[in-house]
């Protein structure tokens, strides 16, 4: 057991998304909020806050500039967040007279917000084709075996015969609704932070507004007001997460149950084990249980993490690093694994 299994490099085999993964590294992080300077830069530029000069010294610096992670390390260990530090590097990078301009008018979470924003904006793009993956694989099914009959089973017990096209109709339909959420949560959700120290933009003045809205249309974000301490739709988007996985477990706890009767189901490629060498495990479909339940407990520290105090709050943020990354993950894998273990599927039904 390791602390985290999702890039454990044995067990994120099975677990574990290498795309989803990707969107959390400390590479793509800082990718990202450089991504927010020079954006940031070019915006005020245009809006007459920073000279056009200074707009192209800093984007030039950019260009080549690498930070001293390290010095990133430290910085976080006793400032809880990397921005100071890494504003201080590219400052260095581009130098008199043009450094003091960089990150002017923004703050650590302007910079962090935005960052996570730009990389969840592609791991929304990467779960929406996961989504229609596991659907179609799931379609495929109704079509081969949906006119067969089978024990329809209410409370764990025999009750009336139904055919496997019910059964995977209540697999599919939640997904296909999940896919509808999925693409009207992105509205909310993939838009700017830039609300300056204290969420008021006061070093900007009047321009606060078309300096935000220049940086959101820059990093093909949508424009809205600053929600620093607003952290509602990142708390929506987990429960989305949450429900994608609880309803691909209920697949899974299917599948599992199904293969344990021996005689509905016909599975290829299940697991093997050590003591008992004539068994094929329903592993996919445990795992798809295990991460259901996994989001299902996170999403309860999503939401404690909407409670921020006043303007700012280092304790909520922080919790919200610790969840959000693992449920991304675990979702991204669930729908891998639903994929997979349908085309597992040999046969259904009688």
């Amino acid at each position: 057991m390791t602390v985290s299994p999702f890039d454990h490099p044995l067990l994120s085999a099975l677990l574990g998304d290498d795309e989803a993964s990707r969107h959390f590294s400390v590479e793509a992080e800082i990718e990202a909020m450089l991504a927010f300077e020079r954006a940031l830069a070019e915006a005020e530029a245009e809006n007459g806050i920073i000279t056009r000069d200074a707009a192209a010294a800093i984007v030039t610096a950019l260009g080549s500039f690498r930070p001293d992670t390290a010095l990133l390390r430290a910085a976080v260990a006793k400032d809880g967040v990397m921005v100071p530090e890494l504003v201080r590097q590219i400052r260095s990078a581009v130098g008199k007279p043009h450094g003091d301009f960089i990150h002017f008018g923004a703050t650590s979470q302007d910079v962090i917000d935005t960052g996570l924003v730009l990389r969840l904006k592609s791991v929304v793009e990467h779960l929406g084709l996961l989504l229609t993956e596991t659907i179609i694989r799931l379609i495929s099914l109704e079509e081969r075996f949906g006119g067969r009959g089978l024990t329809g089973m209410t409370r764990m017990q025999p009750a009336i015969p139904i055919h496997i096209a019910d059964r995977v109709a209540a697999w599919r339909a939640p997904l296909q609704r999940h896919q509808e959420g999925l693409s009207g949560q992105s509205r909310r959700l993939l838009v700017v932070q830039f609300g300056g120290a204290a969420g008021t933009l006061e070093k900007l003045g009047d321009k606060g507004p078309a300096v935000r809205a220049a940086l959101a249309a820059k990093l093909g974000l949508g424009d809205a007001s600053q929600w620093q301490s607003q952290r509602d739709a990142l708390a929506e988007f987990a429960g989305l997460m949450s429900l994608v996985t609880g309803s691909l477990g209920k697949f899974g706890q299917d599948i599992a149950l199904m293969a344990q009767g021996g005689t509905e189901i016909e599975l290829s490629g299940g697991g093997g084990s050590s003591a008992m060498p004539h068994k094929q495990n329903p592993v996919k479909a445990e795992a798809l249980v295990a991460l259901a339940r996994f989001n299902a407990t996170q999403l309860s520290g999503m939401h404690q993490s909407l409670v921020h105090e006043q303007e700012r709050s280092g304790a909520a943020w922080t919790l919200e690093w610790l969840l959000l990354p693992q449920m991304v993950v675990a979702t991204a894998a669930s729908l891998r694994l639903a994929a997979e273990l349908a085309a597992q599927v040999e046969s259904l039904g009688h």
